[in-house]
């Protein structure tokens, strides 16, 4: 534990004097740190924060009969209000699931990056979004592999804030050259 702790902390530290070597003005240092504030969009996500019930529904492939499921959602924000976390269980297919979302808002680049990971593969999916506030929905693309094929295939996301206590996220993926929805969970505050 103890050098995990000097390890962070020497993280830190490098880190820190590596920007600085960059932040050669006051309008640099202004810039650093207006990156490294947390801001409105952050304050949003923060909304977020608390236990989820998910009604997920899942199509294996385009025009298969749905599974359906629940699932529990656990939200935090954390590193300072910089990121939500978020800590999902359920029962998949009769196996125990989990899994760890991160999603973030990148001041500099002016986008949302979301990373997603489970027992139920061992890669990491990322995607990046923006924000469309006449729907209030975060529209995310990128990419995941196929397990089958072991390449990388499209993907979209779309989560939609209904109300602060209800939200929606669709997951599209991509078969023979069409896209078709995968997934939906239907999130409400517990």
């Amino acid at each position: 534990m103890r050098k995990l702790t000097k390890l962070l902390l020497v993280t830190v530290l490098t880190t820190f004097c590596y920007l600085s070597v960059f932040a050669q003005s006051d309008a640099d240092m202004k810039a650093m740190m207006a990156y490294m504030t947390p801001g409105e969009v952050h304050q949003m996500m923060g909304k977020s924060t608390g236990t989820w019930t998910g009604a997920i529904t899942m199509w294996m492939q385009p025009g298969a009969q749905p599974t359906n499921m629940t699932g529990e959602a656990t939200n935090e924000m954390i590193l300072g209000g910089r990121y939500l976390q978020s800590k999902n269980t359920g029962n998949m297919m009769g196996m125990p699931f989990e899994g760890i979302g991160t999603t973030g808002y990148d001041n500099a680049k002016k986008i949302f990056m979301t990373t997603w990971i489970d027992n139920a593969g061992t890669g990491i999916m990322y995607l990046e979004g923006t924000w469309d506030a006449q729907n209030k929905t975060i529209n995310f693309s990128g990419k995941m592999v196929d397990p089958m094929s072991g390449k990388d295939i499209p993907v979209r996301e779309t989560l939609k804030f209904v109300d602060d206590n209800t939200h929606v996220l669709e997951m599209f993926l991509t078969d023979k050259g069409k896209e078709y929805k995968s997934m939906e969970i239907k999130y409400t505050r517990k």
